[in-house]
Order: C-alpha cells, then sequence, then structure tokens
C-alpha cells in the first residue's frame, strides 16, 4: 500500500515561539528543583562559598532553608548528612561573650548581694533567691586563672588544687579541727571534723558500732550541714552514698571543697522550705555540729527530717547539746540552756514516734517507725504535730515546710514496713522498687521498669562507642543526669568510679525520684529554668534526654545552655539526645559557647527522629590579672 506524499500542515511561527518558551521554562524549573532538592538532603549546603583561592573552605549549613523543604525521598533524620560540621572561623557563630573574672564562683540562685534583700526571720534570706529574666548574665563563666583538671578519684577525696578553689579562710578558721590544711599549691583534707578531729573514718567506725552499717540495709544518707563534706567522703568506701548539703554562708567555698573532692554536695539550708528531696528517700540523716535549732519552731526541721527518712531509718546526732555535761564550757554556753534545747529535741523526737536507740559518748542515735498504726493512736497523748491532711509529701520543689507529720502508707499489720520492703544492697539497684511494684508511679509499670533497665544499659554502651573517654575509669567523677526518669542511666554506671546526680525535672509530667531513691541511687528535684543550686564547674560529664522538648516555650533554650556551661568543668563533656526538630538548635547555641561537637544517629539507627550530640567544653580560664578578656586555649 502506497503512502500518501502530501506535505503536513505548516507551522506558524508565533507558534514556534511558544514552544520554546515552554522548552526554556522547562529547563530553568527543573534546574530550581534539582537544586533545591540537594539543598534539602544537607550533603552540600545551600550557602557555599564561591572562594576558589581558597579550597579549604567548607560550606555552610544553612538549617531554615533545609528545614522548609519536606520533599524528601531518601532515609530521614540521618545526622551524619543532615548535620554537618563546619569550623568556627566559617560559621560566623554570634558566641556568647566571657563574663567578667569576678564572676567565676557565681551561683544565680544564692547570690549574696541579692540575699540581702530577703528575712533574716529562718534565714529565709539564705534560700534560693533566683535572678529575674532582665538579670540574667548572657555570657560564660571563665575559671579561675590557673585552673587546673582535678585530680581523678579516690586521690581527690584527700587533695585539691589552690588554683580551682582559692580560698584559704577554713584552714585558718578550722586549723585545730582538722577539716582543711594548705600545703603549696594544693589543699589536703585529713578527714577531721568539729566533732570529729580523730578522722571521719574512726567517727563513722563508732556509728557503725551502734547501728548495722555494713549489712546493705544503709544505702542512702542525707548529712546536713556538711561543712567540706568528709563524712560523705568516707561514707563512700563503704558503699553508701551520701547527700550533702551545706549554704553558702561564712564558711567560704565549703560546698565548692566537697565538690571539687568528688563527694556529692548542693548548697542548701534548712530553714523555711523544704529539702528537695522526696518522702521516704533516706536511710540514715545526719548532724554533727551542723547548728541547726531542731527544738525550735514547733520541731519544724526534726518533721522534715522525718519526711525524707525512711520507716526504719535513723537519725544521727552529735555535738551540743549530746553529751552536754562533759562540754559545756568548751561550747561557750550555759548548762541549763543546753539541757533545754537537749528536753526540746528529745520532746519532738517522742511526739514523730522515733524512738532513742542509743546514746553513747558524744552520738545520740533515733530511729523512726516502720509504719504509723501506733503513732495514729497517740495522737490522744501527743497533740501536736498533727498529721499532715491533703499535702503531696513527695512534693518538695518551692514547696513551704508544714509543722505536720507526713503520714506513712497505711499497713495492716504492726510489723509491715510502710510503703513496702527495700531490699538490701546491691539487690536493691535491680530490684523492683516498691513504689512501682504497689502500682503508685503513673503509667510505670513492673514490665515497663524492667525493659527501662536494659534499655539504658544498651545506651550506655552506644555512648562509650562514641566517646571513648567513658571506657576509661576515672577519667569523670562527678555525673549528672538532667532528666533521670528511673535512674536508668546511673543504675548502667554503678560499676564504674562515679556517682550521678539523678534529677528529676520539677516540670516532669511523672515524679519518679522516690524510685530513684528506692534504687539506692540520689537525686534532686530541679526547675531548669533556673539555676542549680551548685558551684560552676561541678560536673565532668551531663547527659541531657529530651530536657529541651521538656522546657520548650518554658523558658529560653539559651538559658539553659548557658547553665551546663557554668557547672560543666573545663575539658568536660555531655552527651545530648532529642527530637531531630530540637536538635539542630540545640547544636547552633552549643557552637555559641564555644563547644567541640559532633552529631550522630540514634542508637538504633539513622530512621529513628532522637538524634545524640557529643559536645565538650573547651579549656579556658580568666586572665592573670584577673580583669579584662579571659583567654581561651584548646588544651589544659
Amino acid at each position: 500500500m502506497a503512502i500518501s506524499g502530501r506535505p503536513g500542515p505548516k507551522l506558524k511561527p508565533s507558534n514556534l515561539k511558544y514552544m520554546a518558551a515552554a522548552v526554556v521554562l522547562c529547563t530553568v524549573c527543573y534546574l530550581i528543583g534539582a537544586s533545591r532538592r540537594s539543598g534539602a538532603a544537607l550533603v552540600t549546603s545551600v550557602a557555599v562559598s564561591c572562594n576558589v583561592d581558597n579550597p579549604s573552605v567548607k560550606p555552610k549549613p544553612d538549617f531554615e532553608s533545609a528545614a522548609a523543604i519536606h520533599l524528601d525521598f531518601s532515609s530521614h533524620h540521618s545526622a551524619d548528612t543532615e548535620f554537618p560540621v563546619a569550623n568556627d572561623t566559617e560559621a560566623r557563630v554570634s558566641h556568647f561573650p566571657p563574663c567578667d573574672p569576678k564572676f567565676s564562683e557565681y551561683t544565680p540562685c544564692q547570690d549574696t548581694e541579692r540575699s540581702l534583700k530577703f528575712d533574716r526571720e529562718m534565714l529565709v534570706y539564705r534560700e534560693r533567691h533566683c535572678p529575674e529574666d532582665g538579670e540574667l548574665l548572657k555570657c560564660r563563666i571563665p575559671a579561675p586563672h590557673g585552673y587546673t583538671t582535678p585530680f581523678r578519684w579516690p586521690e581527690s577525696r584527700d587533695v585539691v588544687w589552690y588554683a580551682n578553689v582559692p580560698h584559704k579562710h577554713l584552714t585558718v578558721e578550722k586549723a585545730g579541727q582538722n577539716w582543711v590544711r594548705f600545703e603549696g599549691d594544693r589543699f589536703s583534707f585529713p578527714g577531721g571534723g568539729t566533732m570529729f578531729p580523730h578522722g571521719a573514718d574512726a567517727y563513722i567506725d563508732d556509728i557503725g558500732k551502734l547501728i548495722n552499717l555494713r549489712d546493705g540495709s544503709v544505702r542512702t544518707a542525707i548529712d546536713t550541714g556538711c561543712g567540706v563534706a568528709s563524712f560523705g567522703a568516707y561514707l563512700l568506701s563503704r558503699d553508701i552514698l551520701p547527700m550533702s548539703f551545706a549554704p553558702k554562708d561564712t564558711h567560704e567555698a565549703q560546698v565548692q571543697f566537697a565538690l571539687e573532692r568528688g563527694v556529692p554536695t548542693l548548697i542548701g539550708i534548712m530553714a523555711s522550705i523544704r529539702l528537695p528531696y522526696p518522702s521516704r528517700a533516706f536511710d540514715i540523716a545526719h548532724c554533727s555540729r551542723c547548728l541547726i535549732p531542731w527544738g525550735q519552731y514547733d520541731g519544724l526541721y526534726l518533721i522534715e527530717v522525718d519526711r525524707v527518712l525512711r520507716p526504719g531509718g535513723y537519725w544521727i546526732l552529735s555535738g551540743p547539746p549530746v553529751n552536754w555535761p562533759i562540754h559545756w564550757q568548751g561550747w561557750n554556753r550555759t548548762r541549763e540552756d543546753l539541757d533545754e534545747e537537749q528536753k526540746g529535741i528529745e520532746s519532738v523526737a517522742k511526739s514523730l514516734c522515733w524512738k532513742k536507740l542509743v546514746q553513747k559518748n558524744d552520738l545520740a542515735v533515733w530511729q523512726k517507725a516502720t509504719n504509723h498504726l501506733h503513732c495514729k493512736k497517740n495522737r490522744n497523748v501527743f497533740r501536736k504535730p498533727l498529721f499532715c491532711q491533703g499535702t503531696n509529701p513527695d512534693k518538695a520543689w518551692d514547696t513551704k515546710m508544714e509543722a505536720c507529720l507526713t503520714p506513712l502508707p497505711e499497713v495492716s499489720d504492726v510489723k509491715e514496713v510502710a510503703g513496702g520492703q527495700i531490699a538490701k544492697w546491691p539487690a536493691r539497684l535491680t530490684a523492683i522498687p516498691p513504689r512501682i511494684r504497689s502500682g503508685s508511679v503513673k503509667g510505670v509499670t513492673v514490665e515497663s521498669f524492667e525493659e527501662d533497665t536494659k534499655l539504658w544499659k544498651k545506651r550506655v554502651e552506644y555512648y562509650k562507642s562514641i566517646n571513648s573517654q567513658l571506657n576509661e575509669p576515672g577519667r569523670y567523677r562527678n555525673l549528672l543526669d538532667m532528666n533521670a526518669r528511673l535512674g536508668g542511666f546511673a543504675a548502667a554506671l554503678i560499676n564504674y568510679p562515679v556517682w550521678v546526680m539523678n534529677v528529676v525535672p520539677a516540670k516532669a509530667e511523672t515524679d519518679t525520684l522516690g524510685v530513684v531513691y528506692e534504687r539506692g541511687l540520689i537525686g534532686t528535684y530541679q526547675n531548669w529554668c533556673e539555676a542549680m543550686s551548685t558551684y560552676p564547674r561541678t560536673y565532668d560529664f551531663i547527659h541531657a534526654d529530651s530536657i529541651f522538648t521538656l522546657y520548650k516555650d518554658r523558658c529560653k533554650m539559651e538559658d539553659i545552655v548557658l547553665e551546663m556551661d557554668r557547672i560543666l568543668r573545663p575539658q568536660g563533656t555531655v552527651i545530648i539526645r532529642d527530637d531531630v526538630d530540637v536538635i539542630s538548635d540545640v547544636k547552633q547555641l552549643l557552637e555559641r559557647v564555644e563547644w567541640d561537637t559532633m552529631m550522630t544517629d540514634h542508637e538504633d539507627g539513622p530512621h529513628v527522629r532522637q538524634k545524640v550530640i557529643v559536645a565538650s567544653k573547651k579549656y579556658w580560664t580568666a586572665p592573670a590579672e584577673s580583669i579584662g578578656t579571659s583567654t581561651i586555649s584548646d588544651s589544659a
């Protein structure tokens, strides 16, 4: 069949123009789309520097442009492609400046000048009084000139560098009590105290003759008015974990010395606000001449000790007024005054249903009842204090003390331990905590507790793989977990020579700090919109799990980062894990405090939204002249 040779219709010139325009438009759209798609993956930055003469200049990441792109068919949320590292000179980041060297020991919520504005009654002026938003420092706290990496534990228990805590006042004030000595370029700590001039070790031996400190039934201890924390330092060698506190007062730098020694300590005082711990937290409470007026204010302070003391726990007292007939002249007080104080303490202790176990020489020991069956019946005899009504006994953050007795959980038998029997240490760490066993912790079951323990063992192993220094015994001593939940992170590190301050944020949906203590660990409540009650350079290592998501829209993220910078030691390490939508903002803030950072994926791989940052604070100090611009260096 022949094909017709008739020519087809001719195209008009105007149609050719339209087709050419369409081709050009499609080509431009394709090129734009290809360019934007490559930007979305952030393999290279959309803000490329075209410096041909300097090929070492790397692309600068543009997080805002990347956040606006939603079409991406590759694997999502891979840390190594989404967040490339740019060096400081290229990033053009606006860094937070160094603070004036006068702030090298700044404690924002215990500032001496601010405290003078508050009431001196009951020492309220020495409680936490945090700065308002407009008063917050937007700068980085410098270490003192000559700051040196602290001695490693256990050597740090006995020796601290003078340059790190340049205060000699206590070496003079407590010269006869063996608190601390100054020797050349360092302080030494013989282990003495006001009531144990022969050493804390011998003093604890004396306590051990009165109550059993060896069978694992005593694990957590609170030391009120701790001085330089020698009591707590020597408890650690007996597998007893102390929580020591003392005010920021005329005993200059006492808490700072304790922290440099590697002993768990906070700045704190018994005044009008509850101690920041849950009820039934401590196995023993201790006061060695701590100068707390136990018998005053209707026994308010002993009532608070009762709240935080575990059923069957012990209160140990040495110093005035114990054994006053022997010491009254040396204490520069009258017989009548001391006798009245002794009787006041005895009366309050009886009203709390405590039993006085023993008084031997300079030590007196009381024991809290294991339940309140008999205590409720004797309210006809002791009309005060009444039992608290409708008060959450664990609500301790920024909560006023009450002169009422915290009721223990109900029991059906006089021999039953209220709240449940605690396993002895070390089985206590992994045993099901009574609060979980009873179902009193919202959303936490026996199964979820066991899974959480396994999860954190896995996560800590992953942390070791991305931060090899975690494998080095002694590299870290003082650790902080900013959002501890059930204490799984601390539990996974139990065989390392470290202690962990487990923080349950005051804004947390579920209060789990009671569980942390039931596991034989320690911690505190904290609102991370405020500064922590501790000195600069407290911690070697900070762990922050989802803390920025928790506080999003509650306070500025930069203030949390600046607080982390304040309390982290030079060359200290931080591990942050958070959602991918939050972590990029966090990374930029870490660059502003001049930390070295590394981004990596979740331990389960790049498809998980949560990412991990490992960061290190650079070594830098105030200048030698103590004024002017601080000096920065990459090595100690």
